[in-house]
């Protein structure tokens, strides 16, 4: 299964820069047309622009829409179909990553908001679309998730719930259209990943042992190939065997009656070290 065919349509949220538009590059580069999604019109309007310029063949196009909207999804695909005529390929990767204070629920909703009720809309407003596939004409959704909605790391909580979240409608709308062979979904989940929100903790400069964009883009292709459901994306420091007796770890304070996230707590937190890193 393949959804990256010249001529076939792609519609990216969060597409204006870092993983997104890694993404909407390499579905260019391989003869698809190309719609982003992003809050930040300059950037949406360089990309359209750089774009065209390198592929002068391809449809090409931006919207600045807020996607926690509802209405702003159904005048958006109006339009996208009017100029597109489908959909092969729904990436919903807009996210925020605003600091949650636990006296302040603002940061709470804004974050829900984009991070989940975006990818809750997305779906919906394209739901018909994705859903009607056909052996000639595969469909494709991709999540991107975080490892933070999984491991659950204390210090963001609402970013972890929403990314949890993104997990949880993913995993069931991958149920959901079980019966349909030739509609693929997939959760994307990036490990440390220079981008422009990592690059406010970490300088403009990639660190040593993130990944680029382009690497994550690659790698969800490879797996998305092989009809992958979850992809876990290692990165320069941490290895998929690594995230694996991470992720166990977590399920494992539900399982053992553990505290929660012990992993993180001063009684634990060398028992989990020396699990997971085999010490």
């Amino acid at each position: 299964m393949t959804v990256f065919k010249p001529g076939n349509v792609a519609l990216i949220s969060g597409g204006a820069g870092g993983i997104g538009r890694a993404i909407a590059d390499l579905c260019l580069s391989k003869g698809m047309n190309v719609a982003i999604i992003d809050h930040n019109i300059e950037a949406t309007k360089a990309f359209v622009a750089s774009s065209k310029e390198k592929y002068p063949s391809a449809t090409i196009d931006g919207y600045r829409e807020d996607t926690s909207n509802p209405r702003a999804w159904s005048l958006l695909k109006k339009d996208f179909i009017k100029r597109f005529g489908k959909i092969d390929f729904l990436v919903l990767n807009a996210a925020i990553n605003a600091k949650s204070d636990w006296k302040d629920g603002t940061a709470f909703a804004k974050t829900m908001n984009v991070n989940f009720l975006g990818y809750i809309n997305g779906i919906s407003t394209f739901f018909d679309e994705i859903a009607a596939s056909t052996a000639e004409s595969p469909k494709a959704v991709v999540l991107t998730g975080s490892k933070q909605g999984i491991t659950n790391p204390p210090g963001n909580p609402a970013y972890n719930a929403s990314k949890a979240a993104v997990k949880s409608i993913a995993e069931n709308l991958h149920f959901d259209l079980r019966d349909n062979a030739t509609t693929h979904v997939h959760l994307l989940v990036p490990g440390w990943t220079h981008t422009g929100m990592t690059s406010l903790l970490h300088g403009t400069e990639k660190p040593a042992g993130a990944w680029a964009a382009e690497q994550v883009a690659e790698y969800l292709v490879e797996k998305m190939e092989k009809d992958e459901f979850y992809v876990i994306c290692p990165d320069g420091e941490v290895d998929e065997e690594t995230d694996k007796k991470r992720m166990a770890w977590g399920v494992g304070d539900v399982i053992e009656r553990r505290p929660p996230l012990s992993r993180w707590r001063d009684d634990w937190k060398e028992k989990a070290a020396a699990e997971i890193n085999g010490a």
